[in-house]
């Protein structure tokens, strides 16, 4: 698979100066990281999950988790892992190429059986998403995983998910984030991603953001945030990829506040119908945090619907003037340091302190490609609209 592997291949020649890469489930996993972009969500109940699945993937979706914890009622648990089992022996019977796929678990035991259970079809299986991870609960998850891994002899990912109160409350936020890193060390060659449950972050103060305003517009949010980037995102090889909070909104809502979007990028052929409809729908605020979340220094977006997964991929790509800066920092002459103006000529690129910067941003262009010079992400979003 390869992000915008969606649209005609004529497509992707004319929009990319860099087309993405290929990958695939037994890639690197530092490829892996990089590529799960809009990682979309969906009930295990669902039951005709297989044929979403293959849908999705064949709307440009490269990861999804298929959810046993608080998308379904807990009087359902037993009756999704039926259907779960179900649906992956369908996904492998049928052989179609599918996104990567994990599970959200509830508790370590699930693991194992769900492993068990799937029998052949676990080859279908990328890993598994762990709940409200902390040092206590998070050991009890990364054994299970590492026996589940052993009894298949499939390698399997973690993603844990950041969302419990100790992590939120600033009395035990660092022992839990201290905690939180040792066990991921600890276990460092599965976790593939780190993800981050804002949505309970709100919950514990009865919050929720508006469809106008970003998670770093909460506060409280926005301060974990830079806290677990700060312990957990470290571009000195002890960081981990930290992937951005669900956006909850994709119906039309009464605003209080202007669009978001500005008009200019989007005056040529049918972008102002394609602004229009990304206003109605809310996903203007989505774009101002995709943004936002890159700044932040995290990577990809937890999704719950298949019309944010565009946006998503669009400002992904990474743009023509990016990779030059990138490019330009990491010549090899350029390894004893020193500063230069950049290609375009509209900023200083400084060697050294630019570097990891750099070296993140090719491997962005690996995976999500590096758009033309004249191509801007309202192209690359009609384009994976359209397709």
């Amino acid at each position: 698979m390869r992000h915008f592997g969606h649209i005609a291949p004529a497509s992707r020649k004319r929009l990319f100066f860099q087309e993405p890469c290929e990958f695939g489930p037994d890639s690197s996993a530092r490829v892996l990281s990089a590529a799960l972009g809009a990682t979309l969500y969906s009930p295990a109940t669902r039951p005709r999950l297989a044929d979403d699945v293959i849908k999705q993937a064949g709307r440009g979706v490269v990861s999804m988790v298929l959810c046993l914890e608080d998308s379904i009622d807990d009087s359902e648990v037993a009756g999704a892992e039926e259907n779960l089992v179900r649906q992956f022996a369908d996904l492998d019977a049928r052989g179609a190429e599918v996104p990567l796929l994990f599970v959200r678990v509830r508790e370590p035991g699930q693991i194992a059986d769900l492993v068990h259970r799937l029998g052949a079809a676990v080859r279908m299986l990328s890993g598994f998403v762990l709940p409200k991870f902390t040092e206590e609960r998070g050991v009890s998850f990364m054994e299970a995983l590492t026996k589940a891994e052993k009894a298949c002899g499939r390698r399997l990912f973690a993603m844990p998910v950041l969302e419990s109160p100790e992590l939120l409350y600033l009395e035990s936020r660092g022992e839990t984030l201290r905690g939180i890193a040792r066990t991921v060390d600890k276990y460092r060659e599965r976790v593939l991603a780190l993800r981050l449950g804002v949505t309970d972050f709100c919950s514990a103060y009865g919050l929720r953001r508006a469809p106008d305003m970003t998670a770093y517009d909460v506060q409280i949010v926005g301060a974990v945030i830079a806290d677990v980037v700060n312990v957990l995102g470290r571009a000195d090889g002890t960081g981990f990829t930290i992937t951005g909070p669900v956006w909850e909104y994709f119906r039309l809502q009464e605003r209080m506040f202007k669009p978001q979007l500005r008009r200019s990028p989007f005056l040529e052929g049918r972008a102002e119908e394609l602004r229009t409809a990304l206003i109605e729908h809310d996903l203007d605020g989505l774009l101002r945090e995709i943004d936002l979340d890159r700044a932040n220094g995290l990577l990809g977006k937890t999704c719950i619907h298949p019309s944010h997964v565009a946006p998503v991929h669009a400002l992904s790509v990474v743009s023509h003037e990016e990779f030059s800066d990138a490019e330009d920092i990491l010549r090899p002459e350029r390894g004893g340091g020193g500063v230069m103006r950049s290609a375009y000529t509209n900023k200083m690129n400084e060697v050294k302190p630019h570097r990891a910067w750099a070296e993140r941003t090719l491997l962005r262009a690996e995976v999500f490609g590096v758009a033309r010079q004249d191509v801007g992400f309202v192209e690359l979003l009609a384009a994976g609209v359209a397709e």
